[in-house]
């Protein structure tokens, strides 16, 4: 069984190919061709979460294991853990095992870039980017890579994270700047990702882009909100998979939203573009994992 640690596992999924095998991804799954139950959550002490997050296709079947710690930034270890299992569908040889938290970032955020490049009305616009973790990064480079954004922003609480990613965005030819909060540049940002761990809104109520894209990718559980509800209810809602996003996208589910104006990703690709403003809430499941996984172990 071949390890892939972080580093190999990114250089596997390069962000512009996944966002096209997430897209083929959900034309299988629309096809019935994949199967990938709901992933499962266990309670960890001091906040934390263990997912367990299984699918199969009809060559390949993985298991993601990750853990969420809350606590562990003030521990000096990173917030998210864990591995995924690649192995044979039909034999059960266990072919490759992945970094996580590297595949995580990454499917994520060509997820984002696929329904930006489906659903954006001005999809070559200015980027601002809530959030510099992981994901905030990840995103950067796939907004970079796949949509050829030039300017750039960062917004954090943490100003010296916000001019770290800010300067790997210039490291990637972007004109990137930190800014201390979002309302600064909400009225020039076409494309905005909000990727925090904040239970609470990071972006107001008003003074948006009337053509603006969303995607909100940090809050993962009912209790969650990054979006305030009245912007919410003003945008056409995408999500990744509905029956995820029921259960756990927070952003929607304090806002009360109507499920039946909600509109897979999958029944958007090939339609054309939507007028804005456009919400694209993601809370991530396992066929993009695998669709990830399949690439890096392909790509081996």
């Amino acid at each position: 069984m071949r390890t892939l640690d972080a580093i190999r596992t990114g250089e596997a999924l390069p962000h512009a190919g996944l966002a096209r095998a997430l897209a083929q991804a959900l034309r299988r799954w629309k096809a019935g061709a994949v199967a990938a139950p709901p992933r499962q959550r266990v309670p960890l002490p001091e906040g934390g979460v263990l997912l367990v997050m299984s699918a199969a296709g009809e060559r390949l079947a993985m298991t993601k294991l990750v853990s969420v710690h809350p606590a562990n930034p003030a521990r000096g270890l990173p917030t998210l853990r864990g591995e995924v299992v690649v192995l044979d569908a039909r034999s059960g040889e266990r072919l490759a095992l992945l970094d996580g938290p590297e595949l995580t970032a990454r499917r994520t955020a060509a997820l984002s870039l696929l329904a930006a490049r489906t659903l954006a009305p001005d999809p070559g616009g200015p980027l601002l980017v809530v959030g510099a973790g992981v994901e905030g990064r990840s995103h950067l480079e796939a907004f970079a890579a796949g949509l050829g954004t030039q300017q750039a922003w960062v917004a954090s609480r943490s100003r010296d994270r916000a001019e770290a990613l800010a300067a790997r965005g210039r490291e990637l030819g972007l004109d990137c700047r930190a800014m201390a909060a979002p309302a600064e540049v909400l009225a020039r940002a076409a494309l905005i990702v909000t990727a925090t761990t904040s239970p609470t809104p990071v972006l107001p109520e008003e003074g948006l882009r009337p053509d603006c894209f969303i995607a909100a990718v940090g809050a993962h559980t009912p209790a969650e909100a990054e979006i305030p509800a009245p912007l919410v209810r003003r945008c056409r809602i995408y999500v990744d998979m509905p029956e995820a996003c029921r259960a756990e996208a927070g952003d929607l589910l304090q806002a009360g939203v109507d499920w039946s104006a909600v509109t897979p990703l999958a029944d958007a690709l090939d339609k054309p573009r939507p007028t804005g403003p456009v919400l694209f809430k993601s809370v991530g499941h396992a066929l993009f994992d695998l669709a990830a996984a399949e690439m890096a172990v392909g790509a081996e």
